[in-house]
């Protein structure tokens, strides 16, 4: 890669603040606005007239990303030659004792009809405190299968982690979570002859779980993004700088473990703002991760949405106070709550840095970003724009 020869090492400070699933569409219900250009945000629309706008592709047009191809897009990296089931983010995420072989598993408690359909994916979103007892419940009494160990990892709400570990176990497994109501849970099936023993063992995982589970709110698991650990480079060999990863939700932790940041504990966004307070002087690059637009838009809940954003901007100005040198703000995908889910559309991008120039924009939206002096991008594109920003690169050839 062209870039890690021309990695400059000094003092400047970088802050990458991922709001997720921020991009929208207009909505016919409030004025044809999307969820950011509806939303009061007025922090986020000064820093836009000093700053320069444009629009990211997370991955290639039409395709809709996952979070961890899209993080891993906005941390440098080629997400079509890096793939990663979600099963590992998850436990990194969740600080399971992943070991070389483990096949790690993204689990999620669903609530099933009388006919064993999935009525609904994410069982109410269960609370931590009503998820953690049901986990150990079967952490107790499905402690294995055969010779393959389950490791039970609880996780937020509905979510958590199972790690499989024994002989010829597999990530060469499909996923048996549906991804939507109205249907039973998928058959897990092997993908070749190395996963059959595996396929197996998920089946009989999820029989006995609804036998365990039987006469709860929660009363079954599905699982998907079966994976092992991968080995690549880390984000400092990459990039040359020593990043934090700010995130509250596993799968974000465990991306950022992933590529070796620092990752502490954290329950909340507020706790992330103060640990990026606390720690601005030991590190040179700071990920910060902010959950909720996500979820509000996966529940079509465009008022929650632009409740959400609006909770971001009143967080800036505790981000601006450090005075960084580049500072990046966007989405890893745009989750517009039109839609309900992640989509396909491009992403707003908001850089502001000593020699980003001043696109002298009133307001921080789609339509502004789609006029800003940034263009489109791909999403690998924004770490080298922010280390060039930072004076972090040198010239490439003569």
């Amino acid at each position: 890669m062209v870039y890690e020869d021309l990695v400059i090492r000094n003092n400047t400070k970088l802050v990458l603040l991922v709001a997720d699933g921020l991009g929208g569409l207009p909505h016919p219900e409030f004025e044809g606005k999307t969820e950011l250009e509806y939303a009061h945000t007025p922090n986020l629309d000064r820093l836009a007239a000093r700053s320069a706008l444009g629009l990211h592709l997370p991955l290639s047009p039409g395709l809709s990303p996952g979070s961890g191809p899209a993080h891993l897009a906005l941390f440098g990296y080629d997400p079509f030659e890096l793939r990663l089931g979600r099963g590992v983010l998850e436990a990194l995420g969740l600080d399971a004792p992943l070991e070389p072989g483990d096949v790690a598993l993204r689990g999620n408690f669903v609530r099933l009809d009388a006919d064993g359909k999935v009525e609904d994916r994410r069982a109410g979103r269960i609370s931590d405190e009503e998820a953690r007892p049901l986990l150990l419940r079967l952490k107790n009494e499905l402690p294995r299968v055969d010779d393959v160990e389950l490791i039970w990892i609880p996780g937020k709400e509905h979510r958590f982690a199972l790690i499989l570990r024994g002989p010829d176990v597999s990530e060469d497994v499909t996923d048996t979570d549906p991804q939507k109501e109205g249907e039973p849970p998928l058959e897990a099936r092997p993908t070749s002859p190395r996963g059959e023993k595996t396929a197996r063992v998920l089946q009989t995982v999820m029989e006995k779980a609804r036998e365990v589970l039987a006469g709860e709110k929660a009363n079954g698991v599905v699982f998907r993004g079966a994976a092992t650990l991968p080995s690549i480079p880390s984000f400092e060999e990459r990039w040359g700088l020593k990043a934090m990863g700010l995130a509250y939700y596993p799968m974000y932790r465990g991306l950022a473990k992933l590529v070796g940041m620092t990752v502490p504990h954290l329950e909340n966004f507020e706790e992330a703002i103060e640990k990026l307070q606390q720690a601005w002087e030991s590190f040179d690059f700071f990920f910060v991760h902010y959950k909720e637009p996500d979820k509000k838009g996966e529940d079509g809940d465009f008022a929650g949405k632009v409740k959400a954003i609006e909770t971001l901007d009143a967080h800036l100005p505790r981000i601006l106070e450090l005075n960084p040198t580049v500072l990046v703000i966007t989405g890893d995908h745009a989750t517009p709550a039109l839609y309900h889910a992640h989509s396909w559309h491009p992403v707003p991008v908001l850089l502001h840095g000593p020699f980003s120039g001043q696109d002298g924009v009133e307001a921080f939206h789609e339509k502004v970003c789609r006029q800003g002096s940034l263009g489109m991008v791909g999403a690998p594109a924004l770490l080298p724009l922010m280390l060039a920003n930072a004076g972090r690169l040198k010239r490439y050839g003569a």
